[in-house]
């Protein structure tokens, strides 16, 4: 029987979004050699089994292990040889809701950690999630509770929007700007957060959208 030897830790128990409990695991991964196993901990959490278990089939990487401990879960990952990227996917984003970003910077997190080449596109109100010191909100009645629910999402492993843009952009994903929608929502290019985001409009896209494999809308 094999003896398995596990060095380097990711400690994830507490949180429930398998892109925080990936990236922070991908990160970790390419600090070590093809060959070296590493020990991820999580909770209990059948979703989180699944999409780890997904990762690795999708990345290369070995799940050795998945076991109940009494803290939580542990699985043993052995890292996998580099993979180049063999899909795309482009994504046009048009809200800016606190809970309407979710679906999208998701997607497109996970995209990118399963090695996918990502694009992103912000039109209309979404351009506004691209400048310094934003902040989604929730919308109609619960408005007022917009802070309450960031920070609750932020505890299960939801950052904010822009956090995991910077995460995105650190996975290599390019992002554009519609700049017909900028001066509609009162956004200047000095107020981006990024210096460098090409101001694009549809026929750029468009021919982005023809060369990616997959194309989302939301």
């Amino acid at each position: 029987m094999e003896t398995i030897t596990t060095t380097p830790l990711v400690d994830a128990r507490g949180k429930t979004i398998s892109t925080y409990v990936v990236f922070d695991t991908a990160a970790e991964m390419l600090t070590l050699k093809e060959g070296a196993v590493l020990e991820l901990l999580t909770d209990d959490y059948e979703p989180i089994e699944r999409d780890v278990t997904a990762w690795c089939q999708s990345t290369g990487h070995q799940l050795i292990s998945s076991e109940v401990t009494p803290s939580g879960r542990s699985f043993a990952i052995r890292k996998g040889p580099a993979k180049e990227a063999g899909t795309s996917l482009a994504m046009v984003i048009s809200a800016d809701g606190l809970e309407e970003l979710l679906s999208p910077l998701g997607f497109a997190l996970a995209a990118a950690l399963n090695g996918m080449e990502v694009h992103l596109y912000f039109q209309g109100p979404a351009v506004r999630v691209l400048t310094r010191g934003f902040r989604p909100k929730l919308s109609g009645w619960s408005r007022p509770f917009s802070r309450l629910a960031a920070a609750g999402m932020s505890k299960t492993g939801h950052l904010p929007p822009q956090q995991k843009l910077r995460q995105l952009r650190s996975l290599g994903a390019k992002i554009y700007v519609c700049g017909a929608s900028m001066p509609h929502f009162k956004v200047k290019r000095e107020d981006l957060l990024f210096d460098d985001l090409p101001l694009v409009e549809y026929f750029t896209f468009i021919a982005v959208l023809e060369q990616a494999d997959v194309n989302l809308y939301l």
